[in-house]
Order: structure tokens, then C-alpha cells, then sequence
């Protein structure tokens, strides 16, 4: 019995929305089946997925064992994918890309831009900062906001690798404030996490992470 229960926990639980967020599968279907599988057991809402998601060729097999799990997938493209080719597999597996879009769930809102400074998915710190601008601007009457990239933030800690972030993402968190920044591109420095401004950051990896908002 949970008679005594607080009703504004309940309220709180029930506006509350959990993700899972992964990166970097390169390819790799078999990681893409044990992460579709771990958002089912997790119940999760949304599964986030932060670029680098089908890797030089392979696009089989990396979104639809999500939607086969009736999850909604958001998508940013990272640098080994064209910014054409995620466009190309999120119409086909009714996946949302947010590369310079926002969407919202449960009061929580989600934009994004994708790419890094090499490979097909290259986008300046320019473009950068205007496709974030632009994601953001939709964005209105949120509770909370996440902002989804493939970089990192220049001085974050995933500069360890010795791979410098991007200006442009840490203008953007100090300028947004999001309440979440999750990110992928560095693979060691996967399952990271720090406060930046106010916002807090997480590394995510092909292992994926489960994130409660």
C-alpha cells in the first residue's frame, strides 16, 4: 500500500520523461539490436541517438530495431555520415532528425545540430552555432531543454583525448542554458559527465546510457 505517498511525487514522476542516449555505433548492428533491447527493458521514451550512427557504409539494421521496439528515435548525423544520408534514413525509418530542428515531449524540448570539423558530416563553427540558433528558436514553453550534438564543448573534459571541442557548442550551452548536453564523437571518454555553466553534460557511448529528465 502507498497511502501515505506524496501525490506531488506522483505528479513529478509522471511529467518526468527517460531516454536512452547513444553514440557512435559506426555500423554496427549488433550493438544497435543490444541497445534497442536495453530500451525496452529501461522503458524508455525517446531513444536519442547522437551521430556516427551508420559509419562509412553500413545503414542497415541501426534504426529499425528501434521503431521494431516502438521507440521514437531522434537522430543528429555525426562526421563519418552525410548530412544527406541521415535525412535519407530518418524519412525511411520514421525517425526525427534534429539537425537545426527542435521537437517536444511531455514539456521537454529537444534540438540539435550535428557534424564535426572533418569527414562527410563537416560543418564549420559557423554553421554550427547558426544550425543550433535555429533549432533553438523553436523552442518555446519548454519545462526543460536538451541539445543534442556529435562534438563535444571546447573545455570539456572529453579534451583529454587531445581532440579540441567546439567553441561553438559552449557558446551555445552558455547562451541556452540547457538543463542536459549530451554528445558523442570522443569514444574513450564515453559515460563522462560534468557541469558546464549550468548545464550538465554527458559523453554517451555505442553502450548507451539512460538519462531520466
Amino acid at each position: 500500500m502507498n497511502e501515505n505517498k506524496n501525490p506531488n511525487d506522483r505528479k513529478e514522476r509522471e511529467s518526468s520523461l527517460r531516454i536512452l542516449a547513444a553514440a557512435d555505433l559506426h555500423g554496427d548492428s549488433d550493438i544497435a539490436n543490444y541497445l534497442a533491447r536495453k530500451a525496452e527493458k529501461e522503458k524508455v521514451d525517446l531513444v536519442v541517438l547522437c551521430g556516427d550512427v551508420l559509419g562509412w557504409v553500413e545503414t542497415q539494421g541501426l534504426i529499425k530495431p528501434f521503431k521494431e521496439k516502438g521507440k521514437r528515435v531522434l537522430i543528429v548525423p555525426g562526421n563519418h555520415e552525410s548530412f544527406a544520408t541521415i535525412d535519407f534514413v530518418a524519412s525511411l525509418y520514421d525517425a526525427r532528425n534534429l539537425h537545426g530542428y527542435a521537437v517536444i515531449y511531455n514539456g521537454v524540448g529537444f534540438f540539435g545540430a550535428g557534424g564535426a570539423d572533418l569527414g562527410p558530416g563537416t560543418i564549420t563553427e559557423e554553421q554550427l552555432m547558426e544550425t543550433l540558433e535555429k533549432a533553438h528558436s523553436m523552442l518555446q514553453g519548454v519545462r526543460k531543454k536538451v541539445m543534442i550534438t556529435h562534438m563535444h564543448p571546447r573545455g570539456s573534459k572529453s579534451e583529454f583525448s587531445g581532440v579540441a571541442g567546439s567553441e561553438s557548442i559552449r557558446k551555445a550551452i552558455k547562451r541556452f542554458k540547457p538543463d542536459l548536453h549530451i554528445h558523442g564523437h570522443i569514444h574513450e571518454a564515453g559515460g563522462i559527465e560534468e557541469i558546464i555553466e549550468t548545464t550538465k553534460v554527458v559523453n554517451v557511448s555505442k553502450r548507451g546510457k539512460v538519462i531520466e529528465i
